[in-house]
């Protein structure tokens, strides 16, 4: 590892494009905390810094043969992270608006039993769209959503990893809120 250490940042990049797992460890190691430190600047939450630089690198090794490093690696990795931390709290504002929106429109107070009757319908299919979800999957959303674990308690109860345990939630989330998105648009249509 010494002599990696010793490499440019071109050398790494450029072993980094061959796969060379020593050289991303190199990058991984020598841009972490900085990245971090950066990043926390704007998130003030650990976890969250944590989970946007864990998945920078990610995507940096599975995409490693098709990126570009210019101007350099730095920059790169920099601008990168900035990209990602707007696009979180980007993301963010509009779910804060939606739910600002969600709670007005429920304490209206109108119509309660056809509130209750669409509550249920719509617990009833988001209970039907978890039990279709695939078997990891959905046991890491329940353990995650009903029992309320961690992410690093259910990596450690499952024996898998945080990064997986994430990856899961994620995916169970973009398809619930796909699915239910559909049925959403369906029923608002159908109130007219």
């Amino acid at each position: 590892m010494s002599t990696y250490s010793n490499l440019s940042d071109y050398d790494l990049t450029t072993l980094l494009k061959e796969g060379d797992r020593m050289a991303f460890t190199e990058i991984y190691d020598r841009y972490f905390w900085l990245l971090h430190a950066h990043a926390y600047k704007w998130m003030r939450n650990r976890e969250e810094t944590r989970d946007i630089i864990h998945e920078l690198f990610l995507a940096l090794w599975e995409k490693r043969e098709t990126l570009s490093f210019e101007p350099g690696l730095l920059s790169y990795l920099s601008a990168a992270v900035r990209n990602r931390i707007f696009n979180l709290l980007s993301h963010k504002r509009i779910e804060s608006q939606y739910l600002t929106s969600l709670d007005n429109f429920t304490t209206e107070g109108t119509c309660i039993t056809d509130h209750l009757i669409r509550e249920k319908q719509l617990t009833s299919l988001i209970e039907n769209e978890i039990a279709g979800m695939p078997g990891k999957m959905r046991e890491v959303f329940e353990l995650s959503r009903k029992e309320n674990l961690s992410h690093k308690a259910i990596a450690v109860q499952l024996n898998i990893s945080e990064l997986t345990v994430r990856k899961h939630v994620q995916h169970a989330l973009k398809l619930l809120r796909f699915k239910l998105g559909i049925y959403l648009i369906v029923s608002f249509l159908n109130t007219f």
